[in-house]
């Protein structure tokens, strides 16, 4: 499958409709062991990212990315807006220059963006966080390929790994950001940015799906 800035550009838009449509859920996550603010500051990220699309629409892959990444940094609070802003431009810088890529390209951009998040949060799996979701999804995704499977099929994968992932995050014991202050209460919550992570997976999963079945590939 080709992948170009076209599928790049519907894939921020469905992110933010996305974002949008779970604004109320990922707040309420937040609400317990953050400052209840992740829906409404993605959404506000998202939205702005939005409005520079078209700025951007006939640039290549790298320059879109790291145009969100800069967006998300300047325009979401708290951890999210670093830790985000930091993926998308690590993503970007990955792919700078690129009009079009190719499948194996996604786990590249996937795991610049994790080591992007573990390096700007200096965090490690299992501290409850986003990482906890877009890790296995990155190692599920490259064990797809490696065995053989195409981007749809790959992404289905990673897309079950990041669920299973947030999900993990229930029971876990929080030691960064501020749920890490809750000490021991802060079990039996999922994490927010684990969960928004999650639905980006699905959001790029369900976009690959659509592309491959349209015969757009």
């Amino acid at each position: 499958m080709r992948i170009t800035t076209e599928h790049v550009i519907r894939f921020l838009e469905a992110v933010a409709a996305e974002v949008k449509a779970q604004r109320a859920y990922l707040t309420e996550l937040d609400s317990p062991i953050g400052d209840a603010d992740h829906g409404i500051n993605l959404d506000r990220g998202f939205t702005a990212v939005l409005a520079k699309l078209p700025m951007v629409a006939d640039k290549d892959i790298g320059t879109i990315l790291k145009t969100t990444g800069m967006t998300l940094v300047s325009t979401v609070g708290g951890a999210s807006g670093p830790l985000y802003g930091t993926a998308f431009l690590r993503a970007g810088m990955a792919l700078a220059d690129r009009y079009e890529l190719n499948e194996d390209d996604v786990a590249v951009a996937l795991e610049a963006a994790l080591e992007g998040i573990m390096t700007r949060g200096k965090a490690q799996r299992g501290e409850k966080t986003m990482i906890d979701a877009l890790a296995p999804a990155v190692d599920a995704l490259k064990a797809a390929r490696a065995g053989g499977a195409d981007l749809a099929t790959a992404l289905q994968a990673a897309a079950v790994a990041a669920e299973e992932g947030m999900r993990a995050t229930i029971p876990m014991l929080a030691t960064k950001g501020r749920a890490s202050y809750l000490g021991e209460r802060s079990i039996g919550h999922q994490d927010p940015g684990a969960t928004s992570a999650a639905l980006m997976l699905r959001v790029m999963r369900d976009l690959v799906t659509a592309s491959a079945s349209d015969g757009a590939a």
